[in-house]
């Protein structure tokens, strides 16, 4: 397979909708000390905890929010989904029924969907956003691998011929052996039960490609050709010119997730020029050099930076974890919107390098008003950085 054009992606995540994050929806967790989303009907009784979920998924998105997105310009919606979508691994609740109004929603505001697998049974990459912080033992077991085939094939027979299906994303943010180790995860998210985190580890190279390679041959099964089949990069973008070369591979996407608080985290100077160059050089550049391979879409990204927050926020740490360094600056809004608009274009034409993007996230129910805790944490909110200008609506 070589890498071709596409119309562009211009799109954003439907996060914290059927894949909980914490951060994004505090209040979802209060009364518990659970931080994922696998802990969370632990703490609460089954009647209480049904009644959040339901709840919830009910009014964190609607219908009007299809019209918002299509009104902004956007064209297309990344909603994740949980391994438990078809409601059979209990105590987890199934939420296929909201993935079909979202596909009727879609298509009656001329929208299309990206169905990103999120998570997969305990955690492909130890992150609190894989539903089981500190656990990452997905790989090596094989009857669960087996099972998130089979959660791909039914999510591929049951939406193979509707208009809104953009395609599908085999599994979000699988880490490697190598990065478990050099970003601590077991560490910065530590496992409530060190049991069962006992022998964790991200994916060797072989195993990840055998995966991607048998799960594109069994959606492949029931999803037509132009539907796309889309594969994460696992964080290392440039390591993928070898694979699926095979002329049988069709309309396959390569995913890549780019931050500017991962940037920072790899020497980013936190200055306006600091952040365009990095963007640039690291983002548009492998972007460019991959599109020569495969169609390649940023899948995640956002606005969020230290700079406009007035604080080194140390890789994106939150005030749940207590690791934010106090305010040192307060940034205008005036400073703030010339800083984020022009880190919207900066994005926006690395994105260009390929196929285009999704945002990260179109809302969440956080106050970064009142109080200083969340002050910055609006831009990753693509409704308030459009309200407020910071994201040029797409025309």
């Amino acid at each position: 397979m070589k890498g071709v054009r596409i119309e562009k992606v211009k799109g954003v995540n439907l996060g914290n909708w059927l894949v909980l994050e914490k951060w994004m929806s505090p209040e979802l967790f209060a009364g518990t000390t659970a931080e994922d989303e696998y802990y969370l009907p632990t703490q609460l009784s089954p009647e209480v905890y049904e009644a959040r979920i339901r709840q919830h998924r009910a009014e964190y998105i609607t219908e009007r929010d299809f019209g918002t997105i299509r009104a902004l310009g956007l064209n297309t919606v990344r909603i994740p989904v949980p391994y438990f979508i078809f409601g059979d691994r209990p105590p987890f609740i199934g939420c296929i029924e909201q993935l079909d109004k979202a596909f009727a929603w879609a298509e009656r505001y001329g929208l299309q969907i990206l169905i990103d697998l999120h998570t997969a049974p305990l955690s492909q990459n130890g992150f609190d956003n894989g539903g089981i912080s500190g656990v990452c033992k997905f790989f090596q077991m094989p009857d669960e691998i087996e099972f998130v085939y089979t959660v791909l094939e039914r999510l591929a027979q049951r939406y193979a011929d509707r208009e809104g299906l953009w395609g599908i994303e085999i599994l979000n943010e699988p880490v490697s052996e190598q990065m478990w180790t050099t970003m601590k995860v077991g560490e910065r998210y530590k496992p409530v039960d060190p049991e069962l985190a006992a022998g964790s580890r991200g994916y060797e190279t072989e195993e990840l490609r055998h995966f991607y390679v048998t799960a594109y041959e069994r959606i492949r099964n029931y999803l037509p050709e132009d539907k796309y089949v889309v594969i994460h990069d696992g964080f290392d973008l440039t390591a993928w010119k070898d694979f699926m070369r095979e002329d049988h591979f069709k309309n396959v996407v390569l995913d890549t997730h780019q931050y500017l608080m991962v940037a920072e985290s790899q020497g980013c100077e936190q200055t306006l020029e600091g952040y365009v160059d990095f963007i640039g050089d690291k983002f548009g550049k492998p972007i460019s050099e991959m599109q020569q391979y495969f169609p390649v879409v940023c899948g995640e990204w956002c606005l969020f930076n230290s700079l406009a927050c007035g604080r080194d926020t140390k890789g994106g740490q939150t005030e749940l974890n207590g690791e934010m360094e106090q305010i040192t600056a307060v940034v205008s809004d005036e400073e703030k919107k010339k800083i984020y608009t022009a880190l919207d274009r900066a994005q926006k034409a690395a994105w260009d390098e390929g196929c285009g993007y999704f945002y990260w996230s179109y809302k969440l129910l956080i106050d970064t008003v009142n109080g200083d805790s969340w002050v910055g944490w609006d831009a990753w909110d693509l409704g308030r950085c459009a309200d407020f200008g910071w994201f040029e609506k797409e025309i």
